[in-house]
This record gives structure tokens, sequence and C-alpha cells, in this order.
């Protein structure tokens, strides 16, 4: 699974909309320039002036996930969770970055909470497809493990689902 979209879509998006319009796009423009910690400042000065914004809330979430942050970034997207229930988007991210770090259940939950709420929300979609062909991929691994003798059947099915899940190195 990769990044729900291109962070450079997702931060045009937000800054797009007309709260903190300015500050998010300072912090894009400085993103893109490669200023990464300078993008991550100004979102965080504009939090302090505006706590509560969700577009600002958001994209440091995502600057944050996309930095490897995954401790600030998970929190930033709990929050967001409970602060917009509604929300589709928080979720998703968060299936994410459960779903790099192997914990697929996690994963698999965020999803399915990000579908219950916006069920044609096409990255969800696709995100748990990949979630569940690791999950079937890690139930194949343990009947394996677990069977008496080994199975051809179930050899060909860790084969076959190896084969698709190499082509998932990066949660979207």
């Amino acid at each position: 699974m990769r990044l729900p979209f291109p962070t450079l879509v997702l931060l045009a998006a937000l800054a797009a909309a007309p709260a903190q319009a300015d500050d998010l796009s300072n912090a894009q423009r400085l993103w893109l320039a490669g200023q990464k910690t300078e993008a991550v400042e100004q979102l965080q000065q504009a939090l302090a002036r505006t706590p509560d914004d969700l577009q600002l809330r958001f994209a440091l979430g995502v600057m944050r996930m996309e930095l490897g942050d995954r401790a600030q970034a998970l929190e930033l997207f709990t929050r967001l969770t409970q602060d917009f229930p509604d929300l589709a988007d928080p979720y998703n991210n968060l299936a994410v970055l459960h779903a790099a770090a192997g914990e697929l259940d996690e994963a698999q939950a965020a999803l399915q909470q990000a579908l219950r709420l916006q069920p044609d929300h096409a990255q969800a979609q696709e995100n748990l497809g990949d979630v569940l062909l690791r999950l079937a991929l890690r139930a194949y691994q343990r009947a394996q493990k677990a069977a008496v003798a080994p199975s051809d059947a179930l050899a060909g099915k860790i084969s076959r689902t190896l084969a698709l899940t190499g082509t998932l190195t990066k949660v979207r």
C-alpha cells in the first residue's frame, strides 16, 4: 500500500481551502522546495494560532507520515478521528500507518470504518484489498506451519499471494 495520494495533490487540495490558505500554501511551497522541516514548522505555528483547524492538522499529519514520524502522525490522525468522526480520510491514513508497522488487524479495522463513512472511497477500497491480501498470506503461512505434512495446495496459495503482495512494498 502507498500513501493515499501524492503529497503534492493533498497539499494542493488543502491549500485551496479558505481556512488558513496562506499558511497551507506557504507550507506546501516549502515542502515542495525540499524545506520539509520549515514546512512542518509553518504548520505548527499556524496551529498554535488555530489549533482546531482540520486542514492544518491533516496536512501536518501527512507531512509527519511522509517524514517517517510514525508516533506524531499516529497521534494526529487518531485525534482527527476523535474530533471529526465522520471523516473517512483520517481513518484511511491511520490504516496506512498500521499496515506499514505490520499491524494488519488494526489497519483493517480503520479501513472498514473509513468505508462505513464513505463507501466509495477508492483509496480505502484499494488499501483494504492490499491489507486483506496480506492477511490471507499470514493465514496461509500459519496453516502451512500448523499442518502435520506440507500441503502443495497451501504452498501454491502462498506462492501466488506472495507474488501479489510482493508489489505492495509501500503503504498507500
